[in-house]
């Protein structure tokens, strides 16, 4: 079968080095796939599947771009990056990845949260440039928090376990209770934990229900200080809400491994195409990301909590058995 492989990392040549995947002549692409991505004739006639991570955008006029596409695998999660309604029309399945993050995004969540409350950059920062201010770097036990975990799922309550061992009183909000964690953790109301909460940790997948479900009347109802950290999806928060209640000190500091519109701050290579295809809400947006990015008690890492070579494995292990499972007729992970 003749497959894409779009958004190709040097993290993942050491799976191809030691896998035979046969029955697939792949062709591999470093940049992203979207509309204005440079294919042959006999690559948009004769492809039957396509890889691609989130940083792709597979809009309606691209999809059909592919005469002869069967499968749409995304490396990832989420998939909100594909227009899912094209695909039924077209019969066309999108295949997801899920799980793959329980560890990796976990310790990034608790090493990000520490970095946070101890002012772990801004010191190492002062140190390099000799401008060492003691004062400010005092920090949190974590002890002393409480952590309010939104999404209880496979990553969510392996945070809330790390958190227990730390002694933290954890509050969680899910439509679904984790029966694994019920011992040490309350849940409660979205109003209830943006109110007691001192951290703010978010682990649910994005779709149209939940965008900006964090916003200014969110962030006025949370304590003061409050840090907030996002691997999920950038959309889940209002960056300029956020930028405001940083600016009013109503926000300590926040973690953020995702933005929103975020292919237009995280991949300058890619700026020129995807600032032609991006609207005017995007491009505020990130203009406010550059604000947030300037700020010292923010960080920003480009989606990489989910990047260490047993994720990166698992994902390609669990996209060619979702391939093959689907090609045999007993599609797994499939969204459409």
């Amino acid at each position: 079968m003749k497959m894409l492989f779009f958004d190709y990392r040097d993290s993942e040549k050491r799976y191809f080095e030691t896998h035979a995947c046969t029955g697939f002549d792949i062709t591999f692409f470093t940049n992203n796939l979207n509309e204005n991505t440079k294919l042959t004739e006999e690559e948009f006639n004769e492809t039957e599947v396509i890889s691609v991570f989130v940083s792709s955008q597979l809009t309606e006029k691209l999809i059909n771009k592919f005469k002869n596409l069967r499968i749409i695998a995304t490396r990832s999660t989420g998939y909100n990056h594909i227009d899912l309604e094209t695909c039924a029309d077209r019969n066309i399945a999108v295949l997801n990845v899920d799980g793959y993050g329980k560890y990796s995004v976990t310790q990034y969540t608790i090493c990000v949260m520490i970095a946070l409350i101890r002012n772990i950059v801004p010191s190492i920062k002062d140190f390099q440039l000799e401008k060492i201010i003691f004062d400010n770097y005092t920090g949190y036990d974590l002890t002393e928090m409480s952590l309010g975990v939104i999404g209880t799922g496979s990553i969510g309550a392996s945070v809330c376990k790390i958190a227990n061992l730390f002694g933290m009183h954890i509050l969680a909000y899910d439509c679904k209770k984790n029966s694994d964690i019920l011992d040490f953790v309350e849940y409660v109301t979205l109003e209830e934990l943006y109110k007691r909460s001192n951290i703010i940790t978010l682990h649910i997948p994005f779709i149209p229900d939940v965008y900006h479900m964090i916003s200014n009347k969110e962030f006025e109802m949370m304590m003061d200080g409050v840090y907030i950290i996002n691997t999920s999806r950038g959309e889940l928060i209002d960056n300029a809400a956020l930028y405001e209640a940083i600016q009013s000190k109503k926000v300590a500091g926040a973690a953020l491994d995702v933005l929103e519109c975020e292919n237009l701050n995280m991949y300058p290579d890619d700026f020129l195409t995807n600032i032609k295809d991006a609207t005017c809400d995007c491009l505020s947006s990130a203009i406010i990301n550059q604000k947030l990015m300037a700020e010292p008690n923010i960080l920003v890492t480009p989606h990489t909590a989910y990047n260490t070579f047993h994720a990166v494995n698992t994902i390609l292990e669990t996209t060619f058995s979702n391939i093959r499972a689907c090609i045999s007729g007993k599609c797994t992970n499939r969204i459409v």
